[in-house]
């Protein structure tokens, strides 16, 4: 008889080629398989709330899996941990039923993308957030943001890799907020596209430096254009932070873990 569990994950990505098993290069997922099936004594295949790209990072990442072993939740924690390497880490462990999917069962994932906002560059924080040595009008990009709100075709930024059958997403909230030299960009949908969250950024960041007007965003997702709208912003200021499911799989510990609480006040920083 399966028992089926469900994993909150973090890791740093910058060691990494995404989230997906590759035969060429290693991967999060790759590591995780090989620490669960020593765990297991028996192959493990785990399936992602949201795969993610070189360079992304995860604070709540969310994995399933089915096994016939019969373990305890420290095994499952503790034991798999000591077979990761330092930069990927489990966090939590649950028990689930057969029917839930860390993919289709989520009912959104959150995003941060973090932005150093310095005269100089970080050298502990180079290859966590996006360095910007410019201002950047927080204002201009919030109000801009408000045009990515709702169900739309976010066609104006997906990759030309992404190989969803379509570009329609909704996206719950999109602001910016400023904690002392790091700004965050929070963003939440139901899913996203790929690349997706560093596109819309890409694009932000030119209003954000007035090199483009605020309604510069509703006329890209308008366009439906990639080649209009800005670049793809660095995959290492990414932060996969929070993946939400229905009360019925009772697995409300898959909270936000953020890159920074906003909680905080300015002066934590």
């Amino acid at each position: 008889m399966f028992k089926h569990y469900a994993l909150v994950l973090e890791y740093l990505g910058t060691n990494y080629c995404g989230w997906q098993r590759q035969n060429h290069s290693t991967t999060v997922q790759e590591n995780l398989e090989k620490a669960l099936s020593i765990i297991a004594n028996e192959p493990i295949t785990v399936v992602c709330a949201g795969r993610t790209d070189t360079g992304v990072h995860a604070t709540a990442q969310v994995v399933h899996f089915a096994t016939k072993a019969l373990r305890d939740t420290k095994a499952w924690v503790f034991g798999v941990n000591a077979h990761l390497p330092k930069d990927i880490k489990v966090s939590a462990v649950f028990k689930v039923t057969a029917n839930f999917s860390a993919r289709f069962t989520a009912l959104y994932r959150r995003y941060q993308y973090v932005i150093y906002q310095n005269k100089t560059s970080s050298a502990i924080w180079h290859d966590r957030t996006v360095w910007i040595n410019q201002a950047l009008d927080i204002d201009n990009m919030n109000v801009a943001s408000r045009d990515l709100l709702g169900e739309q075709d976010f066609s104006a930024f997906r990759s030309s890799q992404c190989q969803s059958f379509s570009a329609m997403r909704n996206v719950h909230h999109a602001y910016f907020k400023q904690y002392g030299k790091f700004i965050i960009f929070d963003i939440q949908g139901n899913a996203f596209l790929h690349h997706m969250v560093r596109n819309i950024v890409g694009s932000l960041l030119e209003i954000g430096l007035h090199k483009k007007p605020v309604n510069w965003m509703c006329e890209l997702v308008k366009a439906r254009d990639r080649a209009q709208a800005g670049i793809t912003v660095p995959a290492h200021g990414l932060y996969l932070v929070e993946v939400g499911y229905p009360d019925g799989f009772n697995i409300k510990a898959f909270q936000a873990v953020p890159f920074i609480d906003t909680n905080l006040c300015n002066t934590a920083f």
